[in-house]
């Protein structure tokens, strides 16, 4: 049985990224992301720094510097499942029956700035509407909920700079509420 992370947040949540569970090099990293080859980190820190995405990021942030610097930036990360059945880590071998979802009603209840969830794949969407989105409050029935492509080394037909494109099309096209506060 797999098992998912604890979630990656920081005190002000804006954005949660959602994957479906985490892959074999990063369950033995124990790592959101940890595939040097995975866009995610590439692009987050390309959207947070404004500048192009590069996988060098890997190398010259730590792990601990790349979660620091996208927490701070109001993203989390976490996953649709807190456990499941799957041989290696493609999310096409997942067994249906052994899927158990994360809390992720509970996260957003203690984050109530939290305004858009983007499902890091069609995989990571379809488990979200089955297990996640029937479960939610009507408190949050105006989250926007939107899906980019995976930015797993798996999704293959699109490189970084194509990721990235949609990616930050998505994510701009819901920014943050201001804190006028």
């Amino acid at each position: 049985m797999n098992e998912s992370f604890a979630p990656l947040t920081g005190n002000h949540l804006h954005t949660l990224i959602l994957g479906t569970m985490p892959g074999q090099r990063s369950l033995q990293s124990r790592q959101y992301y940890a595939h040097p080859r995975n866009a995610l980190w590439p692009i987050l820190c390309a959207i947070v720094r404004d500048e192009e995405p590069s996988y060098n990021v890997h190398t010259k942030l730590s792990y601990e510097q790349r979660c620091r610097f996208v927490t701070q930036a109001g993203f989390g990360l976490w996953d649709v499942l807190a456990s499941c059945e799957r041989q290696g880590s493609l999310d096409s071998n997942i067994v249906k029956s052994t899927e158990i979802p994360n809390e992720i009603g509970d996260l957003a209840k203690r984050h109530p700035e939290l305004r858009t969830v983007v499902c890091n794949g069609r995989t990571a969407e379809a488990l979200f509407k089955r297990h996640i989105r029937p479960t939610l409050s009507d408190k949050f029935a105006e989250l926007n909920i939107v899906c980019v492509p995976s930015s797993s080394p798996a999704m293959a037909s699109l490189d970084l700079k194509a990721k990235y494109q949609f990616w930050r099309k998505a994510l701009m096209e819901f920014p943050p509420a201001r804190d006028d506060g």
